[in-house]
């Protein structure tokens, strides 16, 4: 039998939030698809994934649209916040810790230093 952790991933939803800084950044897709992989690599079913949003913006800049429609959501559906790394989400952690949402920041292991 699974450990109870291991199945409540299977069963929450996930409504996953990607950012890079910079155009270029974007454009190249390095830094969403390392992003992406690492959301993928956590949630077993892709079914459970819920909503997806993205921006270009920098970590310093808290006023991020697209991070406040992925909030929003997570309100509305009851969902868990999945971000690849916590700074991806902001350099503020107070701002982080005023979001009020389930959050789950996910490393991928193969990404850490």
């Amino acid at each position: 039998m699974a450990h109870p952790a291991t199945q409540a991933r299977f069963l929450m939803p996930y409504v996953a939030y990607y950012r890079v800084s910079t155009l270029k950044q974007g454009e190249s897709g390095l830094g969403l698809e390392a992003q992406q992989a690492a959301v993928q690599a956590y949630v077993p079913d892709p079914a459970a994934i819920v909503a997806t949003f993205q921006e270009i913006e920098s970590g310093k800049n808290n006023g991020r649209p697209e991070l406040a429609k992925a909030v929003a959501e997570c309100r509305r559906l009851g969902a868990t916040l999945l971000v690849a790394k916590l700074d991806r989400m902001s350099r503020d952690a107070a701002y982080i810790l005023r979001l009020d949402v389930p959050l789950w920041p996910w490393t991928c292991p193969s990404s850490t230093p």
